[in-house]
């Protein structure tokens, strides 16, 4: 199974711990899943909607269908990970995502508008970065807050490349072709990396997390590997903050990602390329405070980080509604670099921090389809209060409530369980 992946490790390993390899190839696997993220989408929502003759509502109507579908399939995805390791998940992900891309450009209605989303945010939004974040979660233990802090990076670059590559594909390609190009491209970036270099944890070739080393491989993993099942952790409180937390980011910066070039151009007459262009020094913020969050989740208390990333995504709710100038756009642009940052690097931590290694497949995949669900209808309310006439700067400021009392929750409540806390002794 590994032979050829074995042969790199024993070459690389000692030179490096092989766990930064599989880093970079987690790091890959976030950029590859742009194809399904908001971000990407953005470009495209104002010519489709002129395209297809379909509005703002209807498209976002189409996105939460499709990505409700999408969310309710991924606990699927995560035991499929926890029964064949993340390598073979990834594999068969990557195709099926390139394929969705070139359904995606040929969309000519809304259903297969809808199915083109499904597709896209099963397979980029939610089963890529499942199974990028689950690799990477196998490979430490001690660093697991720097490691999955680098593995953002990816999705900075995605910010910070998608949206101004595709605005170039649209302008030179059409909408169409510049599906088929993205398409492609994810085949290429991921493929060669998941089949020649990816090995699903260390275990695999007789080390453990963070590069230790053993004899009794069998007696040490017993000891080791530990963590709750997807039903105990179901019961324990600590889920549903967490859930309900990040519930709120996934909706609300999902809403920004999907309208910032439609908010920015429309509401204060900035350029479309303009707009596109603020995910640049999003992403170059992303890319200075990712490892700086990696070393702060391995440092403090996990749920005050947490609890400062909420205070964070509030910021970047309200921060948007004074973007009238390029200044104050490019306030916001860094601080929503700063919130991604904090996402991101808390995306694959959370649920190995509170509820261990053993199943955590399953246990994020329910998980991740809870935040699924909250992508999917967090563009809503955006989208009607434009196409009804509502005041959206109101609609935005109203919406920064929710991640501002999940702040609070965290801070006061959120607590690792006590079963974790046993096992962790033995």
């Amino acid at each position: 199974m590994y032979s050829i992946n074995q042969k790199f490790f024993k070459k690389l390993n000692d030179k490096l711990f092989y766990g930064w390899i599989i880093v970079g190839i987690g790091s890959l696997g976030i950029f590859a899943s742009g194809a399904g993220q908001s971000h990407t989408f953005s470009p495209f929502i104002p010519v489709i909607s002129k395209d297809l003759k379909i509005s703002s509502t209807s498209i976002t109507t189409a996105y939460m269908i499709a990505t409700l579908f999408a969310a309710f399939l991924l606990p699927k995805i995560g035991k499929l990970v926890d029964k064949y390791g993340p390598r073979l998940v990834l594999i068969f992900t990557t195709i099926l995502l390139g394929i969705g891309c070139m359904i995606f450009g040929a969309a000519t209605n809304f259903l297969m508008l809808a199915i083109a989303f499904g597709f896209l945010r099963f397979f980029g939004q939610g089963s890529l970065m499942l199974g990028s974040a689950n690799i990477i979660t196998q490979w430490f233990d001690k660093k697991r807050g720097f490691a999955l802090g680098l593995m953002g990076l990816g999705f900075a670059i995605s910010m910070g490349l998608h949206p101004p590559i595709s605005d170039f594909l649209i302008s030179n390609y059409g909408w169409r072709q510049a599906w088929v190009i993205i398409g492609f491209s994810t085949w290429i970036i991921m493929l060669p990396p998941l089949i020649f270099l990816a090995i699903n944890k260390p275990e695999d070739v007789n080390i453990l997390p963070d590069g230790k080393k053993h004899d009794n491989l069998e007696k040490k993993q017993k000891t080791k590997i530990f963590g709750l099942t997807l039903n105990e952790a179901l019961k324990e409180k600590s889920f549903y903050i967490l859930s309900f937390s990040f519930f709120s980011i996934s909706t609300l910066v999902t809403a920004l990602h999907f309208f910032q070039v439609t908010i920015l151009s429309q509401y204060f007459n900035m350029p479309s390329s303009s707009a596109a262009s603020l995910f640049i020094p999003t992403m170059i913020t992303m890319i200075i405070f990712i490892p700086i969050v990696g070393k702060m989740l391995d440092k403090f208390k996990t749920e005050n980080i947490i609890g400062l990333a909420l205070l964070v995504t509030t910021a970047s709710l309200i921060s948007i509604t004074f973007a009238t100038s390029p200044t104050f756009a490019i306030i916001y642009a860094i601080i929503f670099g700063i919130n991604n940052a904090f996402n991101l690097s808390l995306f694959g931590y959370i649920w190995p921090r509170y509820f261990g290694r053993l199943h955590v497949g399953s246990i994020q995949g329910t998980g991740q389809m809870v935040l699924v669900v909250g992508a999917s209808i967090g563009a809503m309310p955006f989208a009607a209060a434009m196409d009804l006439g509502y005041d959206l700067v109101v609609t935005i400021r109203l919406s920064a409530l929710y991640p501002f009392l999940s702040a609070f929750l965290c801070f006061f409540f959120l607590r690792q369980s006590k079963k974790l806390s046993e096992m962790q002794k033995l």
